[in-house]
This record gives structure tokens, sequence and C-alpha cells, in this order.
């Protein structure tokens, strides 16, 4: 069983935040998102790949189905089309439930026992990151939550990530950002942030690349939040 991370106390911590994405990150809820995808698209005769949606997952409904529609999709039917997966993915959430991936729950919480700010920084819909916040009993951890409505251009661009740092009150340098997809990562280097990478190695330029938060260093947050300095 992997050691219980722990966090190391030091001044000025309120000074210092984690921008944690959600989908890969702090829950796997990929198979609840394939199958909410497939009843969706099923009624409307749109055929997607396993492969294109593993290629889109984190991206924002719109930009998904914009690439899967083709050029001339409207945009009525894009929202309808991205609102009716959401109901489905919500509705298999609260069916089947969410338990937090390995070692996401315990740095959660000693992160904020040791006084950094965190916000969730997503793409995926405001509805969804609250009901898979408070399905893992974490949401009392997070100060902010950031979801697509937040913002007007998805990850890679770094707004998502530069409107969590903004409204913690953290200048992005001060700031970690934790990520599981190329994009999120390349956004986290362009809002200025340390970035921590969830996957194999190299598959994304991060500040620090492990296959699990259970391999993290117990004082890597604080370490790379120095190495900025």
């Amino acid at each position: 069983m992997p050691a219980t991370p722990a966090v190391h106390s030091r001044p000025g911590r309120s000074t210092r935040a984690v921008l944690w994405d959600l989908d890969g990150t702090l829950v796997d809820s990929e198979a609840q998102h394939w199958e909410s995808w497939l009843l969706a698209l099923g009624p409307e005769g749109v055929p997607v790949t396993y492969e294109q949606f593993r290629r889109t997952f984190g991206m924002r409904n719109d930009a998904i189905l914009s690439l899967w529609l083709g050029p001339g999709a409207e945009a009525a039917r894009i929202r309808r089309i991205g609102d009716t997966k959401e109901v489905y993915y919500r509705d298999l959430v609260a069916r089947s439930g969410l338990v937090p991936l390995p070692g996401a729950a315990q740095w959660v919480q000693d992160l904020h026992r040791e006084g950094w700010r965190q916000a969730v920084a997503s793409s995926a819909p405001r509805a969804n990151v609250e009901v898979v916040a408070k399905a893992l009993g974490l949401d009392r951890y997070f100060d902010t939550l950031v979801a697509a409505e937040d913002v007007t251009r998805g990850k890679p661009e770094p707004e998502v990530f530069l409107t969590a740092a903004a409204r913690l009150g953290v200048p992005p340098p001060r700031c970690v950002v934790v990520e599981d997809s190329p994009a999120g990562v390349d956004a986290a280097r362009r809002a200025g942030t340390r970035s921590i990478g969830l996957g194999a190695p190299g598959f994304a330029p991060a500040d620090v690349v492990v296959a699990s938060l259970t391999n993290l260093p117990r004082d890597i947050f604080d370490r790379l939040i120095d190495a900025a300095a």
C-alpha cells in the first residue's frame, strides 16, 4: 500500500495554490462519458469510434461536436446534443457513483489541511463539475470551481487556469496545475504555472510526470513553487 502523502508546512502557504483538472486526474469517469456520448449520438445517426472519443477527451463539448458533426453543423444542434449528453452523464454518475483516483482524495485533503488554496479547473459544464466534486466527497475542500461556462476558450488555451488563479487571488507562477492531458499541460505552460502530468513518461512536457498521484514525492508541490521563485 503506498505511503500516505504528507505536505510540509511553510510560511506564506496562503499565496500558493493547486489547480486540479477533473476527469482523468481526480476521477476516472471515462466509461460514463463514453456511454453518455453513445446514448446522445445514437438517435442523431452520428457514428463515433472509441478512438475519436479518446482523442477529444477533455475538450469542451462545442469543440468536440464541431469536429464530429463537421463544419456545417448548426450551433443549436451542437448545443442540443451536448446538453443531452450531459444529462445522460449526470444520470449515470448518480446511479453508478464515482470514486477518486488513487491518491487524489488524500492529496486534496492534506493540501487543504496545510492551507493551500485549491480549485477545480475543468472543461466540463458547471453542473458536471459540481455533481462530480460532491460525488467524490471533495467539494468542501475547493475554494472555487471553474467550468466551461466560465471561459470562452478551452484548453490548450490558458484561460481556465488564469481564471482559477485570479479567483483564488494567487499569481500563476505560484500555482501548480495537475493534469492528465497534453492539451491541459500546454495550457498550464501558457498560463505561466508549474505543472504535474499524470501519464506515461514523455506524454507531455510537464515539470513532473508520474503514472499516478500515489507516486508523487511528498514535498513535490513545495519544490515546484520554490523552483519558480
